[in-house]
This record gives C-alpha cells, structure tokens and sequence, in this order.
C-alpha cells in the first residue's frame, strides 16, 4: 500500500490543471450527493447534463449544417446554454456563422489529435450569439481522419473533450461531415441522440439503408445509448410529384424507427441566407414560414429528450 508521502508526491506532480480539475470534480460528487438525498427529481435532472446531438447523413447537400446553425439558434431562443461544434472539414457551420475559418489558429482540430500527456486542451469556444457557443474548424480537420488511427480510444476522443463542458450547456449539437469515416464516428460516440436529415429524393431512399446499419453499429459497437432522435426531410416541394411520393415512402420506411418532423421546403432564402454569416431569422431573407418551422422543430426536440427515459 502506498505511504502518504508517496500519494502527496504523486499529487504534487500533476499537471496544475489536472489537480484543479480533480478538485472541481471532488466538490461536483459532493454537491450531487447533497442534492440526491434532499431532491431526486432535481438530482435527475443534473444527471443528464447536456443533451447531445449529432446532426448525420452520409450524404451531403441535405441541410445538415443549416439546421444545426437554426435549430441550436432557436433552442437558445428558448432560453437553453447551447453549443455548436463544427465537425466537418469543409467547415460550413462555422462559415455560416461569421467566422472565416482560415483565420483561425486553434479549432476543434487541436483537441481532437492533441497529445494526452499534455496539459488538457482547452475547447475553443466562440461565443455567436447570445446563450449560443461554437466549436469551430477549418480544412485542417481533414487531417484528423488518419491522425485519430493511432489515438488510443479515439472513437471516444469527442466524448471525453466535451465532459468538463456538461454542465455548461443545456444542448450541444455537432455537425458531422457527410461521410461514414472517423469523424462522423467520433461524433456518433459522444453523442446521446442523432437526427437525420434526408433530402426528399429517392436517391434519399437508396443510401438510408447503410446511414441505418452505420447508426445500428456505432450503438452496438461504441455508443450503446445512441437514440435516433428523429428524421427531417429537407428541400421539399409540394408541388412536385416526385418528391410527393418519396416524402410518403419515407414516412412508410422510418416512422417505427423514430418520429418524422415537418418537411422543409426547397426556398432559396436559405440557401441565400448564409452569406449574411447569421442565424436565418436574422438575415434580410426570413420569412415567418421558415422561423415557424424551426420553432417547431425544437419545441419538438425539447418534448422528446424531456419525456425520454435516456439519462
């Protein structure tokens, strides 16, 4: 058994902000122990922390990032701590929301492929609108894909960058690249719940079938507690018949895998909207059929993670 003096000199050699780390955490343990036996409800709730959400599809050009920028700014519209973590290489999310990614010296690719021997990496955080916090990234992301290989549990590496964060954030939502690799797999390991837009065509219907065995294997594999939170289908247009009938083949598909939201429809002011580096509501080019449906979509969300039995 080691001697105090062993155990004290081991303590002193830590890296500062591991020892302050360790205390943060020794006061957090106590403080839920406090609140558990005084109230449960409310210790249940601090359990849960941040709700996490991927925003996935293998397929690219279906409104992934553009729902994350208006979903996470409408949720902080309701009075929710919400952060973005941009994902993806190309680095449209954090484009969309002002920030010019070549300018950037530290992303989220710092973290991701930082040394563990090091001090801990501090998230770089971006604050873009009030109550509403971005993670962003630049092409140098593309890179992580092969250095995560030699990462010892890599597929937990976002997991374990967001922890100190929990508390901080009601939501947390990533945008994944539109790729089965390693990041979108990183992504899915940290994740509590994915919600998946799927454009309203059938070359949509053809790819659902490995975006499905690729959401099944990461819960079997790395993230048993991953939920499908729901599936969007996006650029739509009622008065195409095509897409009429995709839009009901999907809902036939899907609908006793996870609740289908209200399409959103193909209007070039969305599309138009990302050059102004906001939120669409707060672009010359919104219109109160897009800001309802966006508000819809999270008073959806809030209802499922409130009334999940996922903790």
């Amino acid at each position: 058994m080691p001697s105090e003096l062993s155990l004290s000199w081991t303590w002193k050699c830590q890296p500062r902000s591991a020892r302050i780390r360790f205390r943060e955490q020794f006061i957090l343990e106590k403080i839920l122990l406090i609140v558990a036996f005084a109230h449960p409800i409310h210790y249940l709730e601090l359990l849960r922390m941040s709700t996490i959400i991927s925003l996935f599809n293998q397929a690219g050009g279906v409104g992934k990032t553009t729902l994350t920028q208006n979903l996470g700014y409408h949720l902080s519209l309701r009075g929710h701590r919400v952060l973005l973590v941009d994902l993806d290489p190309q680095a449209s999310l954090t484009s969309f929301m002002g920030i010019e990614p070549s300018d950037l010296s530290i992303t989220i690719y710092n973290c991701l492929i930082s040394d563990e021997s090091d001090e801990e990496q501090t998230l770089p955080l971006h604050n873009v609108c009030h109550n509403l916090d971005l993670a962003p990234a630049n092409l140098l992301l593309a890179n992580a894909e092969q250095q995560l290989i030699f990462i010892p549990l890599r597929e937990y590496r976002l997991k374990t960058i967001l922890e100190p964060y929990l508390l901080d954030y009601d939501y947390i939502l990533i945008d994944c690249p539109p790729s089965l690799g390693m990041l979108s797999l990183v992504g899915l390991g940290a994740s509590h719940y994915v919600l998946v837009p799927i454009q309203t065509q059938f070359k949509a219907t053809v790819g659902t079938d490995s975006l499905l065995s690729t959401i099944h294997k990461t819960r079997k594999q790395i993230n048993p507690k991953l939920e499908i939170l729901g599936f969007i289908p996006t650029q739509y247009s009622r008065n195409n018949k095509t897409e009429q009938r995709v839009l009901e083949l999907l809902r036939e598909q899907l609908v006793k895998i996870a609740p289908i939201f209200s399409p959103l429809p193909r209007t070039t002011g969305i599309a138009e909207a990302t050059e102004y580096g906001k939120p669409f509501a707060l672009t010359p080019k919104s219109n109160s059929t897009i800001i309802n449906l966006f508000d819809e979509y999270t008073s959806q969300i809030e209802s499922i993670v409130q009334n999940s039995t996922h903790v």
